[in-house]
């Protein structure tokens, strides 16, 4: 089965300007794996980084804490999985030392 990218994939596509390099990376593993379900958490994970970071800078520290909870309990779950989550850990831990 050939390769799937964002020409022949629509998550891929929908996501190719707006991710990371490095989050983007990720998800073409995931998808090539046949894991989109988990892809899309990581997209997820890296909304709710993004929330939270925006909540951080608006000096909002109790919708940030509650959004932390969110993304620590999907990267527990990704990495049950096996998911390889090393630079979304580091987003985590940097939003979480800014709190």
């Amino acid at each position: 089965m050939a390769k799937k990218n964002s020409r022949n994939n629509d998550l891929l596509k929908d996501t190719k300007g707006t991710t990371s390099p490095k989050i983007y990376t990720l998800l073409v593993d995931l998808v090539n794996e046949d894991k989109e379900k988990l892809a899309e958490d990581v997209l997820k994970i890296d909304y709710l980084i993004t929330y939270a970071s925006n909540c951080i800078k608006d000096k909002d520290f109790r919708e940030a804490k509650e959004v932390l909870i969110m993304i620590k309990t999907r990267i527990d779950k990704l990495k049950d999985e096996g998911v390889n989550i090393k630079y979304i850990i580091y987003l985590y831990d940097k939003l979480k030392s800014r709190l």
